[in-house]
């Protein structure tokens, strides 16, 4: 894309947000005027910024992505997550890293935005699913921890992941808008704009964003190459005949360019367009309480090469123009129903999900535009769920849950040894959690075990460039993954404390593991086998307020992980990490501290990982210092800060790629990527 293209775009785009806002004010300010005009879960701008997030229930956390949080305010999914205690993300560069949830990766976190199945296309997983999500434009995040849900699709062994916008509730004709804007350094600027309109009988929404940074600098004083340009845009028509029914239709496009340090080639396109369908029903009959049913679409063309975001170094493979395109289409459904009885409720439907992936690509630039898609894989699912939830007594409850699916699979590489062949499972999975809310503290206690079988991804049956010893290609000998987890945890809560501890113990037969070894032309060539494995850890922390005006936190998570059928450390297990947070609050305004400390990785297994990374040394530890600051102008408007890392400290997380050697960095000793040095930032939250 050319500069003056891409000027032409931000002021385009820049327009059409400010005409829109413009267009919706007038409505927004008579909206205000009339009585119990909007009815929307619209909440007060609150004058804090979010530094860590507590559970909402067992094993679940549900919180506002729109709230401004430090570090930086997220420029993707993954980044956001790192909020939550036992996230962390494999880092490449600026954005778009990939998430990891105690120490698990890839298809074992099930990733729902609006209820759909957002794919990404790349082989390495430069656009992961979490890429092509812009946090604030959603209302609700909700996780869960564990194999402990099941009506949100197959695998999830690690846990489940949605991203939600909720349906809007209109009075009479009203409106409303939330826009906010960010500053920082680097060259940093989002904007957000978030606007409805609407009656009892229907609404329309749009939402939209921009974000873009520059190349970043570490605490040496060294550029990252790190720049991205990215943009969203979502349209949603609902039609409410009444108040307990509802049909929503989603529309939306987004597109962006990133390079990477961590990477051989950047990824100059980002093009997402996505379509929605759903219909709610509620209050049926006495036992019959709902009905929901959607389907969605969802496409991604990805674009990879080496000139667009960088100059070939004109030297060794990678040495001259080239690009790669890659595209995935995923179509899927699910149709779910509740029942309640006095004591009981039953959450049972069925779902389905399919996607195609192709590519094309060569030397030269532009050469993929020439050039015709070559299908090399499609995948199908079939799903059979029910959870169960008994409410035995005031205090006790038990909730079990089962689904049965069918995953194919099949290879359509003209050079595979299986071309066109067929693979398919027939896979179960469960789970059964018991909580109980003590009497004479204000606790809940709860353990549950749970059980996933996971079907291969596209990642682990198409990227290596082997299988196990003695078979054809990973395609025709990696079996689906098995994981047998105990989760277990209290939470408390009183007026003055709010602390809570979760923790689990696991056990992964078949668990997909990737090998690399040096290959043809000193490039690594991955190798994926099949291994049991042992995983524990948890999460613990506290909120506690210490007067009216004070209130200190505190997080602490850890994962660890044994390859059991060599003995060695499960590789890409993210070190014990702490969150220690101090907080000063009154009236309209907020300041805060945050110290970030990280322990030492010293547990590695040399050159394993997965498909997006690898271990190749150990990390050392190191705290990082933050402050920020926030004041509610009006109920309607919100200014926050922040200095992230605020004494300048070069250091670099542990799920890391080595420095790209097209970027300067050495190719013979792998060096890790800095992470940004002192980042200040603003933030401007409107909502009327």
């Amino acid at each position: 894309m050319s500069g003056c293209t891409a000027v032409f775009r931000l002021s385009l785009q820049g327009t059409i947000a400010v005409i829109c806002g413009t267009l919706l004010s007038p409505l927004a300010l008579a909206a205000n005027q009339a009585q119990d005009t909007h009815v929307h879960d619209q909440a007060e701008l609150s004058p804090t910024v979010i530094t860590a997030v507590a559970p909402s229930s067992p094993l679940t956390i549900v919180t506002n992505p729109k709230d401004p949080r430090q570090p930086v305010p997220a420029s993707d999914g993954a980044d956001y997550l790192k909020t939550i205690p036992g996230f962390s993300a494999i880092r490449a560069g600026g954005t778009n890293g990939d998430p990891v949830l105690r120490g698990m990766f890839g298809s074992r976190l099930n990733i729902l935005t609006n209820g759909g199945v957002m794919l990404g296309a790349c082989p390495n997983r430069m656009d992961a699913p979490t890429s092509y999500i812009s946090p604030e434009t959603y209302d609700r995040l909700t996780v869960i921890k564990g194999p402990q849900s099941v009506i949100w699709g197959p695998g999830a062994s690690a846990g489940t992941i949605l991203f939600d916008r909720e349906p809007e509730k209109f009075g009479e004709l009203g409106s409303r808008v939330n826009a906010s804007l960010l500053g920082g350094s680097n060259g940093r600027f989002d904007k957000v704009l978030d606007a409805a309109a609407g009656n009892r009988y229907g609404y329309a929404r749009f939402v939209g964003n921009q974000s873009r940074s520059d190349d970043y600098e570490d605490g040496n004083g060294d550029t990252v190459p790190s720049r991205w340009d990215k943009w969203n845009g979502d349209v949603a028509l609902g039609w409410t005949p009444d108040a307990d029914t509802l049909v929503e239709l989603t529309a939306g496009k987004g597109d962006g360019e990133a390079r990477y340090a961590g990477r051989g080639m950047d990824g100059s396109q980002f093009k997402r367009e996505s379509l929605g369908l759903r219909f709610e029903k509620s209050n049926i009959g006495e036992v019959w309480d709902k009905l929901e049913a959607q389907v969605y679409y969802n496409y991604a063309d990805h674009v990879m090469d080496n000139y667009s975001l960088r100059t070939p170094s004109g030297m060794g493979m990678m040495g001259m123009p080239m690009v790669s395109n890659v595209d995935r289409r995923t179509l899927g459904g699910r149709i779910k129903g509740t029942w309640r009885w006095d004591d009981l409720q039953l959450i049972s439907g069925i779902d389905a999900q399919t996607n195609e992936h192709r590519q094309r690509g060569g030397m030269g630039i532009d050469a993929h535009k020439h050039m015709a898609w070559t299908k090399d894989a499609d995948f199908h699912n079939y799903g059979v769920f029910g959870e169960l939830t008994w409410y035995a007594a005031e205090q006790d409850r038990l909730i079990t849950g089962a689904r049965l699916d069918r995953a194919s699979a099949k290879d359509y590489r003209a050079t595979s040894a299986t071309r066109d062949n067929t693979r398919a499972d027939t896979l179960p999975s469960g789970f059964i959690r018991y909580e109980h809310d003590l009497v004479d503290v204000p606790a809940t206690t709860y353990v549950g075990l749970g059980h996933a079988q996971r079907f291969p991804d596209y990642w682990e049956l198409f990227s290596p460039k082997s299988g196990p010893a003695g078979s054809v290609n990973a395609f025709d000998s990696i079996k689906p993954e098995k994981t047998t987890q105990l989760d277990f945890g209290i939470q408390y809560q009183t007026e003055t404390i709010d602390a809570w501890a979760s923790g689990y113990v696991g056990q992964i037969r078949d668990y997909i593991l990737f090998d690399y070894r040096p290959g043809m032309m000193g490039m690594p060539s991955s190798r994926a086998q099949n291994i049991d494995a042992r995983i524990m850890g948890g999460e613990l922390g506290a909120a506690y307020k210490l007067t009216s005006n004070w209130k200190a936190d505190a997080t602490l998570a850890y994962a660890w992980g044994k390859n059991s059928s060599d003995g060695k450390a499960l590789p890409q297990m993210p070190p014990l990490e702490s969150r220690l947070g101090l907080t000063y609050s009154r009236d309209v305004w907020s300041a805060g501290a945050l110290w970030r400390l990280v322990a030492a990785q010293n547990r590695i297994a040399e050159n394993s990982g997965n498909v997006v990374g690898k271990d190749y040394e150990k990390s050392g530890g190191f705290g990082v210092f933050s402050l920020n600051g926030a004041y509610k102008v009006s109920n309607n408007l919100k200014l926050s800060a922040g200095v992230d890392n605020l004494f300048d400290k070069a250091y670099a997380e542990h799920l890391n790629l080595a420095g790209n050697a097209g970027f300067g960095f050495p190719a013979s000793d792998p060096q890790p990527i800095n992470e940004p040095g002192r980042t200040f930032w603003t933030k401007v939250d409107l909502s009327f």
